[in-house]
């Protein structure tokens, strides 16, 4: 874990450098909180840094024997594939700012397939490993349809989370702290985000991007199906659900009714609007977060 964080650290640092020479920089939406307008240009896509530095230190764990199970590859397959998924679209929206034309991003229409086969492959081969702590197995096509939309819900949630200098990262961490110490990639995505972390709370020199948002909701997901219980995610990601629900009754009320429900959408947004300073709305959602994954903890009876 100290390899893997000092790595993130040093890499995020130099991935900072070679971003500002070829001009990587993050657009902002004029209609959003004011105060992001100064954050116009920060080095987008940080993400790749710690997904890569968790696989490969992994891998290297792996060679040497100490990279875990089969559950251990099962959650490497899905970080790397809906990693590959997100930083696809990071690569279209970076090449089209500094071409100034081309494909923008990945389209909804694109990126769900992809997603919903990357999940379909996981919960398929993930579904004998599956742990059952607290409700029953559905049956392998009942949890593998379960796994699926978990799966696919969750690598969206956790990318709705973004957008407030270090909340997503901070949140991630938090989840994933019952699965420490029984899983080699969730302990290196741990670490790795620690040192992402150091450049990315306010004011934030680095910006995730989508592999890194998708590769976290992968390994999140793929973590409480393996190794705790699925249903106990949705309490543990109390703010990425928040985040995703907030987006779909956004979405619902302005196309039946013409009325917006919250100022902004996802939910970090709304509270920004309302008041509440960005470096607060993190903090308060890790607390949020804490206190949530405290429960999860509880749950397990104190153990993963």
């Amino acid at each position: 874990m100290l390899i893997a964080a000092l790595l993130s650290w040093f890499l995020t640092g130099l991935f900072i450098q070679q971003s500002k020479k070829r001009g990587w920089g993050q657009p902002i939406r004029a209609d959003g909180p004011q105060s992001h307008l100064a954050k116009e240009g920060t080095p987008t896509a940080g993400g790749v840094v710690f997904t890569l530095v968790t696989l490969l230190v992994w891998l290297v764990l792996f060679l040497t024997g100490q990279g875990g199970d089969m559950r251990e590859a099962l959650l490497v397959l899905a970080a790397l594939g809906m990693g590959l998924i997100g930083g696809l679209d990071d690569w279209f929206k970076i090449q089209s700012r500094m071409k100034g034309s081309g494909k923008k991003e990945l389209l909804a229409r694109e990126k769900f397939p992809l997603q919903i086969l990357m999940a379909l492959i996981f919960s398929y081969l993930a579904a004998p490993y599956a742990s059952h702590e607290l409700v029953p197995s559905l049956g392998l096509i009942g949890d593998v349809l379960l796994y699926t939309f978990v799966m696919v819900g969750a690598v969206n949630a956790f990318n709705f989370t973004d957008g407030l200098d270090g909340l997503l990262a901070g949140v991630a961490i938090i989840v994933l702290l019952p699965f420490v110490a029984v899983s080699p990639v969730s302990a290196l995505l741990v670490a790795a985000l620690l040192g992402f972390l150091w450049f990315n709370v306010h004011p934030a020199k680095v910006f995730m991007g989508d592999m890194g948002s998708h590769a976290i909701g992968a390994i999140a997901a793929g973590a409480y199906i393996l190794y705790g219980d699925v249903w106990l995610l949705p309490i543990a990601a109390i703010i990425p659900v928040a985040a995703v629900l907030s987006v779909v009754i956004q979405v619902i009320s302005f196309k039946t009714r013409g009325t917006r429900v919250f100022k902004m959408s996802p939910i970090q947004h709304h509270f920004e609007l309302s008041g509440w300073p960005e470096t607060q709305v993190t903090q308060r959602f890790w607390v949020i977060t804490g206190l949530a994954t405290a429960l999860v903890w509880y749950l397990l009876g104190g153990r993963p």
